[in-house]
């Protein structure tokens, strides 16, 4: 066997690709019954693609400046010809979010597998990867133990997130032992905990809309779930970053008024009205007007200061394996330019097993395939050098 992928997510499928338009017969060893589960369950509620933005602001939404030239080579415009090649016309939200016209990720999966079988990519099922054996790496398969040595191998195993759906980070023990480096793993794009009262469970579900969430000195519009864990939603998982870095959280409830002109609302209320009447006179809906009580009684007199500047004292994040996404993994030290795995010549890796992290929002995937498709790559091209022997 000549090259090997571990892993047949959107990055192990797009470095087989590669790998296979390269000329080179490729095998994917995958360890559940079918492939991309997540990409799957993603596609559960509109496969979010990619994000319509120039390059330089999508790229800035990382927080590790050593992919640019990888997204340069396949950033939004990319992934939209992907998709389109697959089949899959797709269109752009108004938030700027791109997704399939069919919103479901199985229609392009299913292209995309027929596509790879054509060029010949060898989809091998159940194919548990469990280590090494001295030069080998070792599966267990549904033909028993098998021991493989491969001339190049791309490891696209995912992160530390969903491990029900295969990204449960079992492969970290065996690369560290090997001297790779590693940085510790923590959610990202997650929830945060709070300690909720009786009084908040019948607004379990809830979306609080219309707010600026504040994370120290960051603010950000956007908008968010109360859950019986604690707050959850696109808005938090924004600044989900800033928030597990240390960030203080607080809400500005009225972003689009100065705090003069909200405090001259309050001022012209009748005297002697309850807070609960003032908030709703205010136009905030019950589960936000439910969230300031909870969170600031009792209140103030005077509550415009409160509802710009709203603390919310959370208990610290969800856990990771919650989490939509997970930072850590493999250090970009450990690693060349072409990926390759500097204690591990021959072994590349991409996708969520590297050290990246981003909001969602289209993201997450359009890394893991521009990882994917730079990992392929640069193995075919280590693999064109290697004579056969």
């Amino acid at each position: 066997m000549r090259a090997l992928v571990i892993g047949a997510g959107p990055a192990g499928l797009m470095a087989a690709e590669a790998l296979a338009d390269a000329g080179h017969p490729v095998v994917v060893a995958e360890a559940k019954p079918s492939p991309a589960r997540k990409l799957l369950m993603a596609g559960k509620s509109g496969l979010n693609v990619t994000k319509d933005e120039p390059l330089p602001a999508f790229a800035a939404q990382y927080d590790a400046g050593w992919l640019a030239p990888i997204l340069a080579a396949f950033g939004p415009e990319q992934v939209k010809d992907f998709c389109r090649g697959l089949g899959q016309e797709v269109f752009t939200g108004s938030s700027g979010r791109v997704f399939p016209v069919a919103l479901k990720g199985s229609p392009l999966l299913r292209a995309w597998l027929e596509r790879l079988a054509r060029k010949g990519v060898d989809l091998r099922r159940r194919w548990r990867w469990t280590g090494f054996d001295g030069d080998a790496l070792i599966f267990d398969t549904p033909e028993g133990p098998q021991a493989l040595r491969p001339a190049v191998t791309v490891l696209a195993l995912g992160g530390a997130s969903w491990p029900r759906l295969g990204s449960d980070a079992a492969w970290l023990p065996w690369l560290a032992a090997r001297g790779v480096k590693i940085t510790p793993f923590a959610p990202a794009n997650m929830g945060f905990c709070m300690g909720w009262s009786p009084h908040m469970a019948r607004h379990f579900g809830q979306p609080v809309k219309g707010t600026c969430l504040i994370a120290g000195d960051r603010r950000e519009r956007g908008e968010f779930v109360i859950s019986a864990r604690g707050l959850e939603g696109g808005g938090i998982y924004t600044i989900s970053r800033d928030l597990r870095l240390g960030a203080p959280l607080a809400l500005d409830l009225f972003p689009d008024l100065t705090l003069a002109t909200l405090r001259d609302r309050l001022v012209r209320m009748k005297p002697g009205e309850s807070a609960s009447n003032r908030l709703r006179k205010l136009g905030l809906p019950p589960a936000t007007t439910a969230l300031v009580m909870e969170l600031a009684r009792p209140l103030p007199a005077d509550l415009a200061p409160l509802l710009k500047h709203l603390p919310v004292p959370h208990t610290g994040p969800r856990p990771l394996d919650e989490a939509i996404s997970s930072a850590g993994g493999i250090a970009r030290a450990a690693l060349t330019d072409d990926l390759e795995l500097k204690a591990l010549p021959g072994l590349f890796a991409a996708g969520e097993m590297l050290d990246w992290e981003a909001p969602t929002g289209g993201y997450l995937l359009t890394a893991s395939w521009a990882t994917g498709l730079h990992a392929g790559r640069a193995a075919a091209r280590r693999l064109a050098s290697i004579p056969i022997s």
